[in-house]
């Protein structure tokens, strides 16, 4: 998932396949290439351009320019990514699981319990993950096709509209799944990381001189002296590292040393290389930095970098997509979303999955900001935001992991992360002064998705409060049943609930109306757990409680799909025969009505009601056979 939780997470299917067959030390790292680098790997596109050309109004960019940026992008591809990242964060798995929910599952085990700020903290971190999904898929193909225009002018026309063919080409291909796309994701990355460094090489000898920028000094002057057009310059140079934080979210699919042999041997090298081709071009040639990336590229071989670039991109947007997936799944697991339809498009897969409202969400987001901004440079100032709020997230968060979970005195705590947090809290500040130039698009969408979480979680806290006064304790019920029998008819039944202490509504309404009860009867609980995944051996808790009851409590993780016949079938390994034939699922549906005083403000609460009836269906959520299940409807105000 990538937070995600928050940066881009890697294909659910790649994930399965390398459960059930190992794949080598060289595989995992040839998969990481095409899955976690893909939002990094093509910010070389745009990010040199937008950093030089955000000092100047005229667009001519000096020779301390072009040396204070590059030695900001190389430093800031250092601290934050290879730091912050590489070294530190890949070090703090959830079972081997990364990403934002993961981190903020680690810093609530830490502190022995689930804090309102370890949670909200979560929520905006893995909200804005998800605004950051709408703008990667729309920046990254448009810097990519642009390239047309240096061919020939005439093109300039066709680039949006171009644009808009190749990303809905890509979201439609979605319900088909991408197992096959992507294998060639490695291989496809490796020759776009190979052919950026080459042609940066190639450049680097137009101006020797560029590589006096190794030296931070250069930025830091550059700063200095720029006041707050460095500060603005520097939210530009912050376009480098988006993407850093899917080297995190993807710990679980590839693993620690893939992904850090990969940055270090391949990523790394290439990205600095042909930045500093860029920048060596500008120096010989200023007017070079209309399009700097392409500018390192000869005529001949113009078309086919465009093509190959735009590929690339497609990988960027496609991982970005499927960690969107991920994330959403997760956060409905943990209870922060309502139930959404969830398909799978492998009958031997099941982690390839595919989200159909999300998906209709992220292409009408990147399709507007795509018929907004219409150039990559205006999109440029939307982007950078999301990210840079996720990974403030990311080391607040970390913070709390080093000190509580690591159990680091907090003197060393402090020295460690203080300084990550800060350098990441001026770029989200810097990101931030171009709130009304466009960064207020990805903080709407994320602070929507904020909205909707908060809003999930206390209404569901306030029907959680309002139904318990009028539920029946399991005590009572068994007493009364004592007192007078009810007619025993042959099956089991099994009724779904939250709250294994108290009896399930369809329970009572089966007893009120059809006056029977069956030979079997289970209390069904679902837990989540606040890991990636639970073994089978820990899946199932049964309790018996009389002659005719029994509660059993399944436990799935928050990455796992909830598969409630697979699982009820390991409970024949704890003495219970289940036959699915001879087994009735009873569930409770029920009808919200807004109440006259209720414990959110009326508009909240309509939100909310809103949400519950988006919610899918439950049979099909839990997988459970629909000629199974018995349904029974409430009315329950809010």
């Amino acid at each position: 998932m990538t937070d995600g939780a928050n940066g881009t997470a890697a294909p659910a299917e790649v994930a399965v396949e390398q459960r059930q067959e190992p794949p080598s030390f060289l595989a995992l790292a040839l998969g990481s290439v095409g899955v976690v680098y893909g939002d990094i790997g093509t910010s070389p596109l745009y990010a040199f351009r937008e950093a030089a050309r955000a000092t100047s109004s005229d667009g001519v960019v000096t020779r301390e320019t072009v040396l204070g940026v590059l030695s900001l992008i190389l430093w800031a591809l250092i601290i934050t990514v290879t730091i912050k990242y590489v070294l530190i964060l890949l070090r703090a798995d959830n079972k081997g699981e990364g990403g934002t929910l993961s981190l903020t599952a680690l810093a609530s085990r830490a502190l022995g319990r689930r804090t309102a700020f370890v949670f909200v903290v979560g929520v905006i971190g893995a909200s804005m993950f998800l605004g950051d999904s709408v703008i990667t898929p729309a920046i990254s193909v448009l810097s990519a096709v642009e390239g047309l225009k240096l061919a020939s002018p005439a093109f300039g026309d066709y680039v949006a509209p171009l644009t808009v063919i190749i990303l809905v080409a890509l979201f439609a291909a979605q319900s088909r799944g991408t197992a096959r796309v992507a294998a060639m994701f490695g291989p496809i990355m490796v020759i776009w990381f190979l052919s950026i460094a080459v042609a940066g090489v190639l450049h680097i000898h137009d101006d020797p001189h560029v590589l006096v920028a190794i030296n931070p000094l250069y930025g830091i002057l550059f700063l200095y002296h720029h006041g707050e057009i460095g500060l603005v310059t520097l939210g530009a140079v912050f376009l480098c590292v988006t993407g850093g934080e899917a080297l995190y979210a993807d710990l679980g699919h590839f693993g620690r040393k893939p992904i850090q042999v990969a940055w270090l041997c391949l990523v790394l090298p290439s990205l600095v290389l042909n930045y500093f081709g860029q920048g060596a071009r500008v120096l010989a040639d200023p007017a070079a930095i209309e399009n700097p990336f392409y500018r390192l590229v000869p005529d001949a071989l113009l078309l086919p970098m465009v093509v190959l670039a735009t590929v690339a991109t497609v990988i960027a947007s496609q991982a970005v997509i499927t960690g969107a997936y991920s994330l959403v799944h997760q956060a409905i697991r943990l209870g922060m979303l309502p139930r959404l339809t969830i398909l799978h498009t492998s009958a031997s897969h099941v982690g390839q999955i595919y989200i159909p409202r999300v998906t209709v969400s992220l292409l009408v987001g990147v399709l507007l900001l795509v018929g907004l901004f219409r150039t990559s440079s205006a999109l440029a100032s939307a982007y950078g935001i999301a990210v840079a709020t996720t990974m403030v997230v990311d080391g607040l968060l970390m913070f709390v992991v080093v000190w509580k979970l690591w159990r680091w005195p907090l003197w060393q705590t402090a020295l460690l992360m203080t300084p990550l947090v800060v350098v990441d809290v001026t770029f989200f500040s810097a990101n931030f002064l171009k709130l009304f130039e466009g960064a207020w698009a990805p903080l709407l969408f994320g602070g929507s998705m904020v909205l909707m979480i908060l809003t999930w979680r206390r209404g569901m806290r306030i029907l959680f409060d309002k139904t318990r006064r009028t539920e029946v304790p399991l005590d009572t019920l068994f007493r009364n049943l004592e007192k007078k029998p009810p007619h025993i008819v042959p099956g089991t039944a099994v009724f779904l609930t939250s709250d294994p202490e108290f009896t399930p509504t369809a329970l009572l309404h089966n007893l009120k109306h059809n006056k029977v009860l069956h030979e079997h009867n289970v209390i069904l609980t679902i837990v989540t757990a606040d890991t990636p995944r639970v073994a089978e051996d820990e899946r199932v808790h049964i309790t018996p409680l009389s002659k005719h009851f029994s509660r059993v409590a399944l436990k799935f993780g928050y990455m796992e799909a909830p598969n409630v016949p697979k699982a009820l079938a390991v409970a024949r390994k704890h003495g219970w025969s289940f036959d699915i034939m001879s087994t009735s699922f009873f569930l409770s549906r029920r009808a919200l009505k807004p109440a006259v005083k209720s414990g959110m403000p009326r508009w909240q609460d309509r939100l909310f009601i809103a949400l519950a009836r988006s919610a899918s269906d439950a049979t099909d959520f839990f997988q459970i056979p629909t000629g199974r299940v018995v349904e029974v409807g409430t009315q329950v105000t809010v």
